[in-house]
């Protein structure tokens, strides 16, 4: 069953995270990257002490945004399999609703988890693919979310980004693979936010979870996880 907790939740659980990180850091700068920099900068920010650097992928809809992210330092826009993404640079990695938007997500995920360094916080928001929301989301046409999405979608990013959906952008495909890199999940939250929430979205999420009888829940629509990266490569942390 799923744990759904307030949005507002989410953001204090990540500010508290990152508090002990720099506490353990003794106060040191930390190195944030924002994986999905084109959605709203971490609320956090602007009360920690943090280099950032912002990295997404290359459509018109982020890069039109990039200038008004003035918290970031520096940022790379490509593809994410190959863009510049030094190994053991990062003591925070903040990855925003981009999971479910790309391909070849795992490799992706692995990629970024190079660049953290040991003992890091990967601090993670996505869709799940396996709720109604995320059920209704990659099966609307892309004509049909483009009509929708001024009105069903509050935020600053212009036009549908991509629905693609990979097995690991779920609750339990994201556990596994944690379990499976040897990585410790130590907060594991679930909420509604987005078009969900709103009176048109409710209706059509609960008519998907009475049809599929459950199986596409309409209880949450969001996953938020912070995953810590073990200090010994060996150690396996459950």
């Amino acid at each position: 069953m799923a744990d759904v907790r307030s949005v507002a939740l989410r953001g204090d659980l990540f500010e508290q995270r990152i508090r002990e990180q720099w506490t353990e850091q003794l106060g040191r700068r930390l190195d944030l990257l924002v994986a999905g920099c084109a959605h709203d900068p971490p609320p956090f920010l602007d009360r920690i002490d943090a280099k950032a650097t912002g990295v997404d992928e290359d459509l018109p809809a982020v890069r039109a945004h990039l200038p008004d992210r003035t918290y970031l330092d520096s940022w790379t826009l490509g593809d994410l399999r190959s863009v510049p993404i030094p190994p053991r640079s990062f003591d925070v990695v903040h990855l925003t609703f981009l999971i479910e938007r790309i391909q070849h997500a795992e490799l992706v995920l692995d990629r970024i988890l190079n660049g953290l360094r040991p003992g890091g916080l990967l601090l993670v928001r996505m869709r799940d693919r396996s709720t109604a929301y995320g059920l209704c989301d990659r099966l609307t046409p892309s004509w049909l979310r483009r009509l929708l999405w001024r009105r069903l979608v509050q935020g600053d990013v212009t036009g549908p980004l991509p629905a693609v959906y990979e097995p690991v952008s779920s609750r339990e495909g994201l556990r596994a693979f944690c379990f499976m890199r040897g990585l410790m999940i130590t907060d594991d939250l679930a909420a509604t936010s987005g078009p969900a929430r709103g009176r048109a979205g409710s209706a059509v999420v609960q008519l998907v979870d009475r049809l599929s009888r459950g199986r596409f829940t309409s209880s949450y629509d969001e996953v938020t996880m912070v995953i810590r990266k073990p200090q010994n490569h060996f150690a396996r942390l459950i």
